[in-house]
């Protein structure tokens, strides 16, 4: 669906998109077909693809931290390309089909390129391919574009201004998409990996005993057990249902952690391998340590293969977000 594209049909503008999986690229492309696009893609996104990469018009990125060269390469992209300059701001998959924190520079950013800004927000492609089980399931999807803020309302309008409307236009919810439109998914194995995203029981309240078998996920501390059901909604096989809704279970955890991190009681510590990503060439192992998160922000202490010990700190200021990663290309679950 397309709401007042015909004004921006021939010219240049920013495409925000949200991000739940692979699939938002190949909607971005059909989307803006006939068009020509440059991509904000990260720098993982180019391991042993890089020509290809380069060739349909992306520019490299790490993660959550400021680049200078991406604004210059947006601005040319626009304004001497006359191309459409797509990026997801949310710069990770939604772990459960809802929307993540955008950064307060986005408007900002707006304000610098004076091109008009355009959303698509895709519906459906977490419920077809969940960050936490990428097996495919048979999902209807669909996508709304939408020309948010024209060219001539930039110069009035404030930063905060344009980064409410951008909020309240990446406000969506896969699930509540779901169970609205009545969409069914049948695929038996639509359970197995949910324990990644819903780790806490919130009936026993332990974390880390949960797991999520064909159609039920289960708690093996309590053996309380939830039906996920057809229409993306869980009910409990006995007792009480605490949360039908996954994002609704979803952020009862993380007020959960809110709670820890105010009474000062939050830690989480695990032994970890550390990969460095130098270039698109590939991760380079560079040894094994700890990993530890308090409110103190993220420490990890190793020890390289020479047996060089190394520690690294991130205050909990230094980036807004963090990117997480479910059993990435078999190596295990990881953060970056």
């Amino acid at each position: 669906t397309k709401i007042d594209m015909d004004s921006v049909k021939k010219k240049p503008y920013l495409l925000l998109c949200n991000h739940n999986s692979f699939y938002d690229f190949r909607v971005a492309t059909r989307a803006l077909f006939p068009r020509r696009a440059t991509y904000v893609v990260t720098v993982d996104g180019f391991i042993n693809r890089e020509w290809i990469m380069r060739e349909v018009g992306c520019y490299g990125k790490r993660k959550f931290i400021n680049d200078i060269g991406l604004i210059k390469q947006l601005k040319r992209s626009v304004h001497d390309l006359k191309h459409v300059a797509i990026l997801y701001p949310e710069a990770r998959y939604s772990l459960v089909g809802t929307n993540h924190v955008l950064p307060e520079s986005l408007g900002k950013l707006v304000k610098f390129l004076k091109v008009p800004v355009v959303t698509l927000i895709c519906h459906g492609n977490h419920l077809s391919s969940p960050v936490w089980n990428l097996k495919f399931r048979k999902v209807r999807t669909e996508a709304v574009m939408t020309h948010l803020i024209k060219e001539e309302d930039i110069e009035n309008l404030s930063v905060e201004e344009i980064n409410k409307r951008i909020n309240d236009a990446f406000v969506y919810d896969d699930y509540k998409w779901q169970k609205d439109n009545n969409i069914l998914i049948k695929e038996k194995f639509r359970a197995e990996g949910l324990e990644k995203v819903l780790y806490k029981c919130p009936s026993c309240l332990k974390e880390g005993y949960m797991m999520g078998i064909g159609t039920i996920l289960g708690c093996s501390a309590c053996n309380k057990e939830y039906m996920f059901n057809e229409d993306g909604t869980l009910s409990a096989k006995s007792g009480v249902t605490e949360f039908s809704h996954v994002p609704t279970w979803h952020e009862w955890q993380r007020d959960e952690v809110r709670k820890e991190i105010l009474n000062g009681t939050y830690h989480f510590e695990h032994e970890v391998a550390i990969d460095s990503l130098p270039n698109s060439k590939g991760y380079h192992r560079v040894g094994y340590g700890t990993l530890t998160h308090t409110v103190d922000g993220f420490k990890v202490v190793g020890k390289s293969h020479n047996g060089e010990e190394f520690t690294l700190i991130k205050a909990p200021l230094d980036h807004y977000s963090i990117h997480v990663e479910y059993n990435y290309f078999g190596r295990g679950d990881g953060i970056s």
